[in-house]
């Protein structure tokens, strides 16, 4: 995936102008903002996958997770902030993929800072017209009679892929299932590691 037209230059301008207002005014000081910027690039895919692996584990916390992905992470002390959070789970018989049409809504205080390609326009583009395409160049190959839903997230809801328990795992424990989990599988553009 990749995105010829780079507006980052113009985000990174309208982010630095946000703040210098947000100081000037008193709202928050200049020392807030860098402890949250700290604290939000401390965050990354491992927040989920300590949640997949849970629900691997545990039948009736995945039965939690599913029902409310926002409490199932509270349980873990995963703070997720006022969005809504949807797990959807892949099955033998349907493949989940999570993207965000408009712009980039992205889980990041469960996934962390979202991947280039996730904000490109191509990715958001493509994948709601051919995401069995777009999956095959991620390396990522459905077979044919498996379902592919795609879940577009919104500003006040985020999605995150609950992946298939690879086989062959059965005596891992809880870290060990953590360490198999990438970030493409909770986007759901790859798979788990084999164990």
């Amino acid at each position: 995936m990749s995105d010829t037209s780079d507006t980052r230059g113009y985000y990174k301008r309208m982010q630095a102008a946000v703040e210098e207002l947000l100081v000037l005014k008193g709202i928050v000081t200049r020392e807030e903002i860098d402890r949250e910027v700290e604290a939000m690039n401390g965050r990354d895919y491992r927040r989920g996958a300590k949640m997949v692996a849970r629900a691997w584990l545990d039948p009736q916390y995945k039965a939690r997770m599913l029902a409310n992905g926002s409490k199932a992470a509270e349980e873990l002390g995963l703070e997720v902030g006022p969005l809504h959070l949807v797990v959807v789970e892949n099955t033998p018989r349907t493949h989940n993929v999570i993207v965000c049409t408009l712009c980039s809504c992205y889980p990041r205080t469960l996934l962390g800072v979202p991947p280039p390609w996730y904000k490109s326009l191509e990715y958001r583009s493509r994948t709601v017209r051919e995401p069995r395409k777009v999956l095959a160049e991620f390396g990522t190959r459905i077979a044919d009679d498996v379902q592919i839903r795609v879940h577009d997230s919104t500003a006040d809801m985020r999605y995150m892929v609950l992946p298939m328990r690879p086989k062959g795992t059965e005596t891992m424990d809880e870290a060990g299932l953590a360490g198999l989990v990438t970030r493409d599988c909770l986007i759901g553009t790859g798979l788990p590691k084999s164990a």
